[in-house]
């Protein structure tokens, strides 16, 4: 099963409905970890995240393990299951209808919910698809027209569909997990008071999580700032240490939680592209050459223009990434970088958003120091200021700047990838160390 959109700007969230249709689906068990897949971040019609769920539902064998708990009763999932029987099917499809009537903002005129109901699943092109493009929802009407067993309904303007039926799609080839912590419903829409504290403790006890504090603001990222019914969540590597780290969340207790399976910090949005060819909306890795000084701009924003062939591009680093734009601005031309980001839509020329940058190979540079002698009394002259060369007191010489006498100095301390501070990450950026960009 997949489910997508069932929030709107003003509020809810798929997560949570997905949370309470696992609560309700007896007779029928959760095999494996349900999962939490994230699309292409550029489409203009998404709420947030652009996350998707999904879900496989059936009659579970082997022996279950804890995936979350609703009050006092655990959520467990099954390693393999048998299918559905056939009036089970029949009657899934009106199941999960009603429990979206009642749960979801069925006919928000801002939200466009739908869910998708197959007996496999949908052929991975679908999801790279709709990582990386923007997919027309009449592609996966014919797509699952095409299935036998599927069933399918959407509200709106049915762009939800697509994100449904994607997130039945997702290989799961580079996983991480998210363990989500909601509120009780008397709470939704209050204020939350999460300790930054929690999440340092948590990023130092438990370094297989990552993303729940951000060291150069120090700001918590647990917790978001909407009025949802999400407490907070909590990202790692090892689902086993999610429960625990949750313990040292102090305050407010949760109604319920469930760990998620995801592909966040997958680098699944980026392919390698080159800047003659890059769609608009759409994200990238690229390998140029920086063709000219780097531009600081106000707010602490830094542009570098870039060269691929006869392409030119300018890139962007903001100063909400934090470290982007202390790289971009000691860039030289002659530098040669690899660049991953998104050139967005709707701007004239062609301009990219970065997201990180790898410095392949830094050029030496020629670094003057000290004052040059007076060519006509020998004499070591005054500076005439900056950037304007020197000025003999004496005879009254002007000497320009580039004569100051000076060596070549390595910079190959800038070789290396540069990552945003958390804060300023989005969900699909692949982690430092990992080999991908």
């Amino acid at each position: 099963m997949g489910l997508d959109d069932t929030d709107s700007p003003r509020g809810g969230c798929t997560t949570w409905v997905l949370t309470e249709l696992l609560r309700e689906i007896a007779p029928l068990d959760l095999i494996g970890y349900p999962r939490l897949v994230r699309l292409n971040p550029n489409v203009p019609f998404k709420t947030r995240g652009n996350g998707a769920l999904a879900a496989r539902l059936g009659h579970g064998s082997g022996k279950p393990r804890r995936v979350g708990r609703f009050g006092g009763q655990p959520l467990v999932a099954y390693p393999r299951g048998r299918p559905l029987t056939p009036p089970e099917a029949r009657e899934l499809p009106e199941r999960v209808r009603e429990l979206l009537r009642r749960t979801a903002r069925w006919e928000d005129p801002h939200a466009d919910p739908a869910f998708v109901l197959t007996p496999r699943p949908l052929p991975e092109a679908l999801y790279w698809s709709a990582v990386r493009q923007i997919v027309p929802v009449a592609r996966v009407e014919r797509l699952l027209q095409g299935i036998a067993g599927a069933q399918w309904e959407a509200r709106g303007s049915g762009q939800g569909l697509v994100g449904a039926a994607a997130s039945l799609a997702w290989p799961h080839h580079r996983v991480t997990y998210e363990l989500l912590a909601y509120r009780h419903p008397a709470r939704w829409g209050g204020p939350r008071s999460p300790d930054p504290r929690d999440g340092e403790l948590i990023s130092r006890r438990y370094p297989s999580t990552f993303h729940n504090y951000d060291p150069k603001t120090r700001r918590l990222l647990l917790s978001p700032h909407t009025p949802c019914p999400i407490l907070y969540g909590i990202r790692g590597k090892d689902p086993h240490d999610l429960p625990r780290a949750a313990k040292l969340v102090k305050g407010e207790g949760p109604e319920r939680w469930v760990v998620f399976l995801t592909n966040q910090a997958s680098g699944d949005h980026l392919v390698p592209r080159s800047l003659a060819s890059w769609p608009p909306g759409t994200s990238g890795v690229v390998e140029a050459s920086v063709a000219a000084e780097p531009e600081r701009l106000p707010g602490g924003h830094v542009r570098v223009t870039v060269r691929e062939g006869e392409a030119m591009a300018d890139t962007y680093a903001f100063e909400p990434t934090k470290t982007l734009p202390a790289v971009a601005r000691e860039l030289l031309p002659g530098d040669r970088v690899r660049l991953w980001g998104t050139r967005p839509l709707g701007e004239p020329g062609l301009s990219l958003n970065l997201e990180g940058l790898r410095v392949l190979a830094a050029r030496p540079a020629f670094l003057r120091s000290g004052r040059p002698r007076c060519p006509r009394c020998g004499k070591r002259p005054a500076s005439a200021g900056r950037q304007a060369g020197f000025r003999c007191r004496g005879c009254g010489v002007r000497i320009p700047p580039e004569a100051a006498p000076g060596r070549w100095v390595s910079r190959s301390r800038l070789e290396g990838a540069a990552h945003p501070t958390p804060s300023a990450r989005r969900h699909l950026a692949p982690l430092p160390g990992r080999p991908w960009p």
